[in-house]
């Protein structure tokens, strides 16, 4: 084992009900934003009050929150900027995550007392611009996407900074992110949170003297995807990553949905903490690549990080797995071993086989044997939107928080 402190799980809060989830599976720190200034415009986002309470919560569960200020911004905005820093001085996250050097000059002035983690949209790929970083006042760099474990670890091992690199999600046909497509395409600036997403659209070519005789570069049947690459999952390489130096493991996706975030941070939590209790005896589990490969994916890769080329070609298979786990349900509370108080989210009925993704594992699979509304009414369909008890046909050993699947639903 090597002689560093435990590795950090840093996830993804999009709102306040994700945030919860993130804890709630065992995240060390999650990352969040602002209404303005970040990358992820289109997720929910905190308002300052609600940023205040996210902080004060996870704070009392001894978890960590870095808030993202990551934009590239326009001279018109400095004021407002300097404006929403001075607010993060008052609520006292655990760090603000920058990408600008002008924020950066305004943070050191405004908040000096808060930490600065450097976002991967700076495109850190090499020692000399780390140092420049460090002497800045950064105190986390997260590296370059293109970097491979190799050249991250050099950096890890020989830098006064921390290193944060990303573990799973989605990745950019870009250079660190930093992408030109939305504002060309849909005047939709991506580095300033507003990415339309045209990676992920269908492409054909159209041959001049043919005009409207569309010819897709590599057809299925959902149409070609030229700029869709696969998403990143390192779930197999967890010590190596750990071993490489690296003091925090970022999972993407602040506007992915609940059953996404609840499934990847279960899974790599029980994944790093395995190692740690038993490196010797350490062993990949399958229900890790099966609770993985269930969720919402465009089909998995290494990315950069083993210097393997065929990782970062784009994906033109099916990206929706055959088995693909839906989002059903969240526990409100446990009324006995077998029973338990739910908010539906997709329409479950009885009859049906759930599974309960617990917040330490293995997920337990068991089938409904009886559904009751607030008015003790059996009932033998739950639709969306409803709250309902359930009772499985087994003890459940579930908890409030906990998110329900069912495999194979249409």
């Amino acid at each position: 084992m090597p002689s560093f402190k435990k590795i950090e799980l840093l996830a993804p809060a999009g709102n306040f009900e994700k945030l919860e989830t993130a804890i709630h599976y065992g995240a060390d720190a999650v990352y969040l934003a602002g209404k303005d200034f970040s990358l992820r415009n289109f997720s929910g986002n905190f308002t300052i009050e609600e940023m205040r309470k996210a902080v004060s919560y996870a704070h009392g569960k001894d978890v960590k929150v870095y808030v993202a200020c990551n934009i590239y911004p326009r001279t018109h905005e400095e004021s407002a900027i300097s404006e929403f820093l001075e607010k993060l001085g008052e609520i006292h996250p655990d760090a603000v995550i920058i990408a600008d050097p002008g924020i950066l000059m305004q943070a050191k002035k405004i908040i000096p007392h808060i930490p600065i983690h450097l976002s991967t949209q700076s495109n850190t790929t090499s020692r000399q611009s780390a140092l420049f970083w460090a002497s800045q006042g950064v105190t986390r760099l997260n590296t370059a996407r293109e970097l491979t474990l190799e050249e991250i670890k050099t950096l890890a091992l020989n830098l006064p900074v921390e290193i944060e690199t990303f573990v799973h999600g989605a990745m950019c046909i870009s250079y660190s992110g930093r992408c030109l497509l939305s504002s060309f395409m849909a005047r939709r600036d991506s580095n300033r949170g507003m990415c339309a997403h045209p990676c992920r659209w269908k492409y054909s070519v159209v041959e001049e003297l043919r005009p409207g005789h569309y010819m897709p570069l590599y057809e299925d049947d959902r149409g070609s995807y030229i700029f869709n690459s696969r998403d990143l999952c390192m779930i197999d390489h967890i010590p190596a990553m750990i071993h490489a130096g690296i003091s925090s493991l970022k999972i993407e996706g602040r506007m992915k949905g609940l059953n996404y975030l609840a499934a990847t941070v279960q899974t790599y939590r029980q994944a790093i903490d395995l190692y740690y209790m038993a490196p010797d005896k350490y062993l990949i589990s399958k229900d890790w690549q099966k609770t993985l490969a269930g969720i919402n994916q465009r089909g998995y890769c290494t990315g950069f990080y083993l210097d393997d080329p065929d990782a970062s070609l784009p994906n033109y298979k099916k990206d929706t797995p055959e088995n693909k786990a839906k989002f059903v349900g969240k526990i409100v509370k446990k009324v006995n071993q077998n029973q338990f108080y739910v908010g539906v989210r997709n329409k479950i009925q009885t009859g049906d086989t759930i599974d309960l993704l617990t917040a330490k594992g293995p997920n337990r699979t068991h089938r409904i044997a009886k559904m009751m509304t607030e008015k003790n009414e059996e009932i033998t369909v739950a639709q969306p939107n409803s709250h309902v008890f359930i009772e499985t046909e087994g003890p459940s050993d579930c908890q409030p928080n906990d998110i329900i699947q069912k495999t194979n639903a249409e």
